[in-house]
């Protein structure tokens, strides 16, 4: 829908972070119309530099970048640090993830561009936040993984504590600052100032993880590792079919689980007293694996699948990639786009991750070239800045 209008259409947001979670949150703000100037070093975006590439040209950066104008400044140099502070004139945010203290040292740190424009909301993005006894290390997503908690709760109960295959406390943060930056916005509007966002890496990822620190606080019970199983429900795992295909199985309410273990030819798992909570359920996990697997084992995926949805009891394919571009639900919605680039024609690439009914965001354009919107952005500021100076010599 080109002509439909974008809700965030009129809001500038600098992204001058770089890697995974200031730039995650600046892209969810561009699929929704903020225009995004993308300052890069002269060496570029260290994206640039990751994972796999076509035709020497590099695809997150495509897919992470998208929407956004890319122009080169070197922040330690007095003429492009003037520059910066000229585009945060014109600005509502500018979402940075430098460790603290850089910003300062150049001459850029919050003083000085809450003085030029004090309606800017400053979003500081760092593993550990801007104060505190780890405030200056430098961090990234997996050091967050690590010390959340998350590491030490996944994995198999015999085996070393587990990371995730992708940035997850990066993914974490990035939509944490791209709601941090709409608050602030928000509250702009009822107080009439910007303000900072603090937003660490470390701290997103721990409150998304639930109630563990509670729970240790109040029964002293830290979170084990019971690989693909729950401590809270079951049966929830993971199951071989006969294809040597996998189906995820996960039945939290007892209604869902009773009808699992009905279907699997076990209703007398019904009337355990265990049964009736999920917390039984999960300390009996082995009783109930032991009463599904076989059944499972015995069958292909899709005729499992079919079972489960007849049954009304909740399993999924376990996808890779290839499943997940041909599924019928995801290419009913949309799931992926073909997106215009001028270096590789089109690119296909996950679409906006949600949907308005009345504003839905679009993707305009992939990832850009190194710079390439660097003469056209600053040239605009420096022409607008001599308009602005020859109407103050004729007031004069």
């Amino acid at each position: 829908m080109p002509n439909t209008p974008l809700p965030l259409a009129g809001l500038t947001v600098i992204d001058a972070s770089t890697l995974f979670a200031g730039p995650f949150a600046a892209r969810l703000l561009g699929d929704f119309g903020a225009e995004i100037i993308k300052v890069e070093q002269p060496a570029g975006d260290p994206v640039r530099r990751y994972g796999h590439a076509y035709n020497d040209v590099p695809l997150l950066w495509k897919m992470l970048s998208r929407n956004k104008k890319s122009v080169v400044l070197d922040l330690r140099e007095a003429r492009d640090a003037d520059r910066f502070v000229g585009l945060a004139i014109k600005a509502d945010a500018v979402i940075e993830n430098f460790r603290p203290g850089t910003l300062e040292r150049w001459g850029l740190g919050p003083q000085v561009l809450t003085e030029a424009n004090p309606r800017l909301v400053l979003a500081r993005v760092t593993a550990f936040g801007q104060d505190g006894p780890y405030a200056g290390r430098p961090g990234f997503g997996t050091l967050a993984e690590a010390m959340s908690g998350l590491a030490a709760m996944s994995g198999e109960p015999d085996g070393p504590p587990a990371l995730p295959a992708f940035p997850l406390g990066d993914a974490v943060a990035g939509l944490h600052t791209a709601l941090a930056v709409l608050i602030a916005l928000r509250a702009r509007d009822l107080i009439g100032t910007g303000q900072i966002a603090d937003v660490a890496i470390t701290e997103t990822l721990i409150g998304a993880l639930g109630a563990q620190l509670t729970v240790y606080e109040h029964l002293g019970i830290k979170p084990d590792r019971v690989g693909n199983r729950s401590n809270n429900s079951a049966p929830r795992n993971v199951y071989r079919c006969a294809d040597q295909r996998w189906v995820a199985l996960s039945a939290p309410a007892r209604s869902v689980a009773e009808r699992v273990v009905r279907l699997v030819g076990r209703p007398d798992l019904c009337a355990e007293p265990w049964f009736a909570t999920g917390v039984g359920r999960a300390a009996h996990r082995e009783v109930i694996d032991d009463a599904i697997r076989p059944w499972i084992a015995a069958r292909g995926r899709d005729e499992v699948v079919a079972a489960f949805e007849t049954a009304e009891a909740a399993v999924a394919p376990i996808y890779e990639v290839d499943d997940v571009l041909t599924d019928p639900q995801f290419r009913a919605r949309g799931l992926t786009v073909d997106v215009p680039d001028a270096e590789l024609g089109t690119v296909r690439m996950p679409g906006v991750p949600f949907r308005l009914s009345a504003t839905p965001g679009r993707i305009d354009w992939a990832g850009p070239p190194v710079g390439s919107h660097t003469e056209d952005v600053c040239g605009t500021l420096a022409r607008a800045e001599t308009a602005h100076s020859s109407t103050g010599e004729a007031g004069a």
